[in-house]
Parts: structure tokens; sequence; C-alpha cells
């Protein structure tokens, strides 16, 4: 039997190419979920979005986002949570980090873990699209 934090690499669907990117939103708030998805599409992004990261991590069998915006403080599984699922999967999805209360430490360990950013919540529309733009125009080394 193989250890619970042995990393096992699953078979995903390759990024397929598409007209507009697809920006996964994870967030247990449904009206935090529904601004974001607004912003991104008015913003011309397809969007997925999830109610929380256990759903998020089952939809990867199916799709496979350009980037994630994903909640730290999420019940179930945590943002951090979801962040260590997809490194066990060996999964790198360019993630964008959204949190309500500020923590230095929390910050820097997600970002360490190879978050893109880290924002507060309600990010400024200005601010998380250019996040994504960037997290998504960073080269991947999958």
């Amino acid at each position: 039997m193989q250890h619970p934090d042995t990393p096992v690499a699953i078979d995903l669907p390759e990024p397929r190419a598409r007209e507009r990117m697809l920006i996964a939103v994870v967030d247990d708030e449904a009206s935090v979920r529904r601004a974001l998805v607004r912003v991104l599409r008015v913003s011309h992004f397809d969007t997925a979005d999830f109610a929380s990261g256990a759903e998020f991590l089952h939809s990867l069998r199916f799709q496979r986002p350009d980037c994630l915006v994903l909640d730290i403080h999420m019940a179930g599984l945590t943002g951090r949570d979801v962040q260590r699922a997809l490194a066990l999967m060996q999964v790198r999805v360019p993630s964008i980090i959204m949190t309500a209360h500020a923590d230095p430490g929390l910050r820097e360990e997600c970002l360490a873990a190879g978050a893109h950013a880290y924002l507060r919540k309600p990010p400024r529309a200005e601010e998380l699209l250019a996040n994504i733009r960037m997290a998504i125009a960073r080269p991947r080394n999958d």
C-alpha cells in the first residue's frame, strides 16, 4: 500500500487550445464567486466556479484551468490543502490566493508553495486581472 503523502501523478487532460483562457474560481462564499466570475467574464475569460476545494480537485479529471483563483480560508479543504493536493498530484496550475485575513506567515507559505500572488479579499478588479495575466504568462515547467 502506498503511503498517503507519496506524490501520485494522475492523468489529466492536456490544456486544450481555446480562444479564451479558463479561470477556475474556488471560494465557499457564493457572493464572492459570483462577483469574481462576473469580472472575469467581462474581461473575456471563460470561468469555472467551485464552492469547495474538493469539488475543484474532482473537476481536474475533466478539465484543466489555465489559472486558479483560490480562497485560502474555506470549510472542508482549505486553500493550502488544495495547494498541497495539487503538489501531490504533480499538477501545476498558476494560482492566485485570496484571503480576508492578512497573515504574513501564511502569505509566505503560500508563495513558497508556488502561488503567483496572495491578495486581500475582495481584490480590486484591476489587481486581480493583472495578476491573472502575469500568472498565465509565466512559463510552466510541466
